[in-house]
């Protein structure tokens, strides 16, 4: 086991659940956004992210350790490093600066970092590709979810709270 990697991508991992839950406030105007009946509860969203983040920094691993060169080490880390930005930058657009119609547009962005992962780990390792489909799973969700949220509660910019 090449632990260095491992380290890595666990830390990968750990950075990016544990921001997460740092930059996602759950407060008065959360609670008072209008949500669709098909929300999961909020307590379900750390134990979901939990499990898919730990998969898919088990990908990183493997599909590190596949990559023949370091041009292909390259390229796998780009990809995580792009996923890394593009999955901390939604919490706070949503949360801290109260756009959900902003954080749609960026979860598009961070819909394709992961179909990326889908696509291009494979031929490091098959298994790390398949890693990646519940975060997929969960971001294409995720999506849904953030689209009706900001149906519902459009339009945003014209908010008093957002001084």
């Amino acid at each position: 086991m090449d632990w260095t990697i491992a380290l890595v991508a666990a830390g990968w991992a750990i950075i990016l659940g544990g921001a997460g839950g740092f930059l996602t406030e759950i407060g008065d105007w959360y609670h008072d956004l209008r949500k669709p009946s098909w929300q999961p509860p909020d307590w379900l969203f750390g134990p979901a992210w939990t499990v898919i983040l730990a998969l898919s920094g088990w990908s990183l691993y493997l599909a590190w350790r596949g990559a023949p060169s370091p041009s292909d080490k390259t390229i796998v880390g780009a990809l995580f490093a792009v996923n890394f930005i593009l999955h901390l930058a939604w919490s706070p657009l949503f949360f801290k600066a109260k756009r959900p119609d902003w954080a749609l547009v960026e979860n598009f962005f961070l819909w394709l970092s992961v179909l990326s992962l889908c696509v291009v780990l494979p031929a490091y390792s098959p298994l790390a590709g398949w890693l990646n489909v519940p975060y997929l799973a969960w971001v294409s969700f995720a999506f849904l979810l953030n689209w009706k949220i900001m149906r519902l509660n459009a339009p945003f910019r014209d908010r008093p709270d957002e001084a």
